[in-house]
């Protein structure tokens, strides 16, 4: 069943969090890491979409980021699809490397920039993959080593944190060391990648305390912030949601859009999900494709389903068409 829309006006903030299938590696070793990390900064610079933070772990990724002009979809699609090209090359392997959907967040920025951007560069630490603060200053792998200017990153929007903690960097280096400090302690906040209304307002004890109160808030599971926000970006985003197709009925209505299409061009749906390759079949194929992703945010592997082919051509389609 197709799944709702992300939400992804241009300048909008994401905590996007990328795992690799069935919570297998994505990186293998240093040249893997090298290699990820070369190409988000490349896309970064070249599509102008601010990194704040990040950190590559073994089999998941984090990345706080502020979408262009091409948006979140195009972006991830292009770092996750040439990484993965690259990535089953160099293994010798075939197939998915990522989980089909990659989750992203649209976060309220003013009450959660300071708190991602620590938590994302946590991670490692957490993890265990360094052992103290002094380790993850120099840490390759997350942007707080580049933050505490201990790693040079130059594509990484480095002067826009420190902004958050002083005018001057000495001072703005100092105050964000100590406050990522002050997080150890907190350990793991599922409050900032999980769901609903619970992330929206803070975690459990805020929503039972709301609920005793009789109140009522909206919250969307997409969305990181007070129920005030989810509403005002859910309205921004009116003029692109409007067009999604919903998820109660959105089978036949997929179905009616391939047939209206197929009519148009004089090509039979029975012809088309036969799996044909005639030049005006494939033209109108791809159409479909590209129309029901990029215009509707179909998944992949449903539009794959609807035109009876597989999701590895779909995602050919679609990079033909970028």
């Amino acid at each position: 069943m197709p799944r709702r829309a992300r939400l992804d006006a241009p300048g909008t903030l994401h905590h996007v969090i990328v795992r690799g299938i069935e919570k297998r590696r994505i990186v293998n070793d240093i040249a893997d890491r090298k290699n990820f990390i070369q190409r988000l900064g490349e896309l970064s610079v070249d599509t102008k979409t601010g990194i704040y933070a990040w950190a590559l772990m073994t089999n998941h990724a984090h990345i706080l980021l502020r979408s262009s002009e091409m948006g979140l979809s195009g972006f991830m699609r292009r770092l996750l699809t040439g990484y993965a090209v690259s990535y089953n090359r160099r293994h010798r392997r075939w197939g998915h490397l990522f989980q089909n959907r990659y989750k992203s967040i649209v976060c309220d920025e003013d009450t959660y920039f300071t708190e991602l951007v620590r938590y994302i560069h946590l991670n490692p630490l957490r993890a265990k993959l360094v052992k103290s603060m002094a380790q993850l200053d120099r840490y390759r792998w997350s942007g707080h080593g580049v933050l505490v200017d201990q790693v040079k990153h130059e594509w990484q929007d480095r002067d826009y944190v420190l902004r958050w903690f002083g005018k001057k960097e000495g001072d703005a280096k100092k105050a964000y060391r100590n406050y990522v400090i002050k997080g150890i302690d907190q350990g793991r906040r599922p409050e900032l990648v999980g769901g609903g209304l619970i992330r929206s307002m803070g975690g459990w004890s805020a929503v039972k305390a709301m609920r005793r109160a009789g109140d009522r808030d909206l919250s969307d599971d997409r969305i990181l912030g007070s129920g005030e926000f989810v509403e005002q970006i859910i309205k921004e985003a009116e003029a692109t949601i409007k067009y999604q197709l919903p998820v109660k009925g959105s089978d036949d209505k997929i179905k009616k859009l391939i047939g209206k299409i197929c009519k148009s061009n004089k090509v039979s749906m029975q012809e088309l999900k036969a799996g044909s390759r005639r030049k005006e079949v494939s033209e109108v194929r791809s159409r479909i494709a590209i129309e029901l992703v990029k215009k509707y945010g179909i998944a992949l592997a449903e539009v794959a389903r609807q035109l009876g082919v597989t999701t590895p051509a779909i995602s050919k389609i679609l990079k033909r068409a970028n």
